[in-house]
């Protein structure tokens, strides 16, 4: 009998113990192709060589030192170079051990950085429905998933949620993508206006929006006119890239795919590829600079912030992106892999919406492609077509619950950055045989 906790106390997991490239392998020696990275992480696969023995190396020279008392070189070194390679006017790294408390981080540097500059009055923070920003309590309240948050709210901070821009399901007969964007992101204004002004200190939201509406970007110029509402008011953009971001969208920051510029950036999972738990909350010099010339002391941490092992992996991890240009490498694969997901699944009459960007995809399953008609959320598709998928030796990410927390269904894609491009053929296949399996 195990007596580890595990995410599902009925489920019965296979036991992994190797990886080999885009493969995870089975106690039983069964193979299977990592579609999903987990959950967006493994962007270099499972063997990557250069950065295992980062690791070890790391190990050998110092394992721990904590940030109350020492700096360390690697982390010194990873966030001299993911600020030489960061949106125009991000000049600082908080190093943490995933998203959640990289989001936690934001929301709270948010709030200080208003305190510091004499604006206290400034408490609100804006997000939008179906985001997903972690499962800790803040990010939770962040968090637009009804679903994610329904038994936790009585213990979530009070956060307002605006309409994501998702152009399949919301944008209406005859509106123009453009027009549609700016209504959607109008919407920000509106809440600001309710809230009032000098009340609201952040907006947050995904560049691409991962696990809760499945690889949805937005329209052309919605981020643009976000921006502009958000200078407006006075309010910081906080662009949580803890899924879309480190080259998964084909930038090493999703946000420069949109060429929006936020004042707080956060980022894991590809950071550290899986290889080790980290993540990062980025900041403006501006912001940076207030706490400086302010109390000097930013009230947050953690025991493992800035950890030498975790951030000599993220170093590893970096270097081998900005050396192979495996960002590029995205951009050139995402072609292949939109062009197999639509031959193989365009087609099929329970598929409605294939998009994304980069090697990041979503699938939209639905009862009537004419209506947009989601399937019954009893069924359990989103389950069931996990478990049919690993039957056939393929990893993806499937969830429920896309529409509204509750209705819908969509399955997730994120495979490593070292694939070939004939894996998008496999792993287009397989998924629609698993959806077969499933729907018929």
């Amino acid at each position: 009998m195990s007596h580890v906790f595990p995410r599902h106390c009925h489920a019965q997991m296979p036991t992994a113990v190797g990886g080999d490239g885009c493969y995870l392998i089975d106690s039983s020696g069964k193979r299977y192709f990592d579609a999903s990275g987990g959950a967006a992480v493994s962007c270099l696969g499972h063997s990557n060589d250069r950065v295992r023995q980062a690791i070890k190396d790391q190990v050998d020279r110092l394992a721990f030192a904590h940030t109350g008392f020492f700096t360390s070189e690697p982390a010194e070194a990873l966030a001299d170079l993911l600020i030489a390679n960061a949106p125009e006017g991000i000049e600082r790294v908080y190093f943490v051990s995933g998203g959640s408390e990289a989001v936690e981080a934001a929301i709270k540097l948010a709030r200080q950085y208003f305190l510091e500059i004499g604006q206290p009055e400034r408490r609100h923070l804006v997000a939008r429905r179906q985001s997903y920003h972690g499962n800790t309590l803040g990010a939770l309240a962040a968090g637009g998933n009804a679903w994610r948050r329904r038994q936790f709210d009585p213990l979530l901070i009070s956060v307002s949620h605006i309409a994501p821009c998702y152009e399949y399901a919301e944008r209406a007969e005859g509106e123009s993508l453009l027009d549609y964007g700016q209504r959607a992101a109008n919407e920000l204004e509106a809440e600001i206006l309710r809230l009032g002004p000098e009340t609201v200190m952040a907006f947050i939201a995904e560049p691409v929006v991962g696990a809760t509406l499945g690889a949805v970007p937005a329209v052309e110029g919605y981020f643009a006119r976000i921006r502009e509402i958000c200078d407006k008011y006075g309010v910081l953009l906080i662009l949580d890239e803890v899924m879309c971001g480190m080259g998964r969208t084909g930038h090493l920051f999703a946000c420069m795919g949109e060429g929006v510029r936020p004042d707080i950036v956060t980022i894991a999972k590809g950071l550290g590829a899986g290889y080790q738990p980290i993540g990062a909350m980025l900041c403006s010099g501006t912001i940076y600079d207030a706490i400086a010339g302010g109390s000097g002391f930013f009230q947050h941490g953690h025991t493992y912030i800035g950890h030498p092992v975790a951030t000599a992996a993220g170093l590893a991890v970096i270097r081998e992106m900005l050396e192979h240009d495996l960002p590029a490498r995205v951009r050139a694969l995402a072609s292949p892999m939109e062009r197999q997901l639509h031959k193989v699944l365009g087609q099929h009459p329970n598929v409605g919406d294939i998009r994304g960007r980069g090697l990041f995809w979503g699938v939209e399953l639905v009862a009537d492609r004419e209506s947009k008609a989601p399937f019954d959320p009893a069924l359990g598709l989103a389950g069931k077509i996990k478990k049919a998928a690993m039957a056939r030796g393929l990893i993806c990410y499937p969830m429920p619950g896309t529409r509204d927390g509750r209705n819908g269904d969509h399955v997730l894609l994120a495979p490593p950055f070292v694939m070939a491009e004939d894996d998008a053929t496999l792993i287009a296949e397989r998924l629609a045989a698993a959806i077969g399996d499933v729907i018929g």
